[in-house]
């Protein structure tokens, strides 16, 4: 039991992620989390998400969500999109994306609340982009990827 002048112990947080892919077809494939989600993925000869796009989606995906959550504790958006964009290269390196960029287009109400939150605004992105958002900063470090034969 902890003294009530001490803060509680942390608990323990499951950090690990995983993500099945299966292929469904030529060229298509569906990932499968552990909650049940499902997400088509295409090779780009249909509608659906390239794996490229996924990764652009998750980047605009992870530090919309963390922007959101910052700016909505002053006032909630009355329009949210960010754009994710990026080059597609092929260079000595193989082939990868150069020149990734996200934009944030974010309106609030007017009024005071609307005030605090887009002064708020800048911070969030700095601090999605400079600690918050996991997918952003995997990306800026760089991971080590380990492929493996089952």
């Amino acid at each position: 039991m902890t003294p009530p002048d001490l803060p509680a112990p942390p608990v323990a947080e499951n950090t690990h992620r995983r993500v099945d892919l299966t292929k469904i077809g030529a060229g298509r494939y569906k990932a499968t989390n552990a909650r049940g989600g499902v997400l088509p993925i295409g090779s780009g000869d249909d509608p659906d998400f390239t794996p490229v796009e996924l990764l652009l989606a998750a980047l605009a995906g992870c530090s919309a969500i963390d922007v959101d959550l910052i700016t909505g504790k002053r006032a909630g958006a009355t329009s949210f999109e960010v754009v994710a964009e990026g080059e597609k290269v092929r260079d000595e390196g193989g082939n990868h994306l150069v020149d990734l960029r996200l934009t944030f287009e974010v309106r609030f109400p007017d009024g005071e609340a609307g005030d605090r939150a887009r002064e708020a605004l800048p911070r969030s992105i700095a601090q999605s982009r400079d600690r918050l958002c996991t997918v952003g900063r995997t990306v800026q470090l760089g991971a080590a990827v380990e492929y493996v034969e089952a």
